[in-house]
């Protein structure tokens, strides 16, 4: 079985992984572009174990972290789904491997009665953030002695999907994987000025639309920050060594960051919209957060103090505090 270990592996997977567990609003139009369902904000996600361990014919362990495994429940159905997201061209090792998740998430929920075991297979995707295709979903065919049946995997490609497509769709979990579809087209447009500001104005232009997204309460403050953050991540590794690039979109998207550890804050308690508000951090690391969102995103402070959970009274009183304290 093959394992891919490329540095699309160790840097874009866990990100993958990172939005699937942290961010609903996310992943519920995640499974309908991919599964043709209709869920909406009300459908509950149950996040199920990534870990499994595979047994090989030498009766060895191996363990495996899946990508993502949950289970949706909707107007009273319950349905599995699994995905991999694939930094590598398709080949059918894939397959392979998707099998071998399935049966294990499968084997997790398994009920016995008496003598009939039933193991319920997940719905199945592949994200393809590299290479084209002209199919959309690859088949696993269990022959077994009582019959045989076969179901499918569907599957995406990134470069199947423009950013009209992407927002039209909600699938905003895809934004910090699109710099994939100019991967070949990056160094020329590195070393070709007016190429460059094409790419850097859409970079602008897909940030502006993310925050109108935020003031229309289509999209969580907290799942804006996640995604900024990731499309942060992977336009610095995918543009290692092209350091025009690197430096005007790093201009834009690190800037959004604001250096607030948002999926660190989430874990201690605090949520988004609280009246009552959290701290998140001492005074001065928020009155820090609050004027970097006034800084990049030309915004009020009672606004960010909004996106950050916070009243702004509790903004003004820690500025007096500080100007106390000097």
């Amino acid at each position: 079985m093959k394992v891919h270990m490329d540095s699309g592996y160790f840097c874009f997977i866990p990100l993958f992984r990172t939005v699937e567990s942290e961010c609903d609003d996310l992943l519920i139009p995640f499974v309908n572009y991919f599964h043709n369902e209709n869920y909406n904000h009300s459908a509950k996600i149950i996040r199920g174990r990534n870990e499994h361990f595979i047994e090989h014919a030498n009766l060895s362990d191996q363990k495996r972290v899946t990508d993502s495994g949950f289970t949706i429940e909707f107007q009273g159905r319950k349905r599995k789904y699994h995905y991999e997201c694939e930094s590598s061209r398709y080949d059918d090792s894939l397959l392979v491997r998707m099998f071998e998740y399935d049966a294990q998430i499968a084997l997790d929920t398994a009920d016995v009665d008496k003598q009939c075991l039933r193991v319920e297979f997940p719905y199945s995707g592949i994200l393809l953030l590299r290479g084209k295709g002209d199919f959309d979903k690859a088949d696993i065919e269990l022959v077994t002695p009582g019959g045989a049946v076969r179901y499918p995997v569907a599957v995406r490609r990134m470069s199947d999907l423009d950013l009209d497509v992407i927002f039209d769709k909600d699938l905003y979990f895809l934004l910090p994987f699109y710099i994939f579809n100019y991967e070949s087209r990056l160094n020329a447009i590195d070393s070709n000025p007016e190429e460059l500001e094409k790419f850097v104005e859409m970079y602008r232009e897909m940030v502006e639309e993310l925050y109108k997204k935020v003031e229309n309460q289509c999209l969580s403050a907290f799942s804006y920050g996640v995604i900024i953050r990731l499309i942060n991540k992977v336009v610095h590794k995918m543009t290692m060594n092209r350091k025009n690039v690197q430096g005007k979109v790093g201009d834009i998207m690190g800037g959004k960051v604001l250096e607030l550890d948002i999926i660190k804050a989430r874990h201690e308690g605090i949520e988004e919209g609280r009246a009552e508000g959290m701290a998140l951090g001492s005074d001065k690391e928020f009155i820090h957060s609050v004027e970097r969102l006034m800084e990049y995103s030309d915004i009020t402070a009672a606004k960010a103090c909004e996106m950050l959970g916070r009243p702004i009274d509790e903004y003004e009183e820690a500025k007096k505090k500080m100007l106390v304290n000097v």
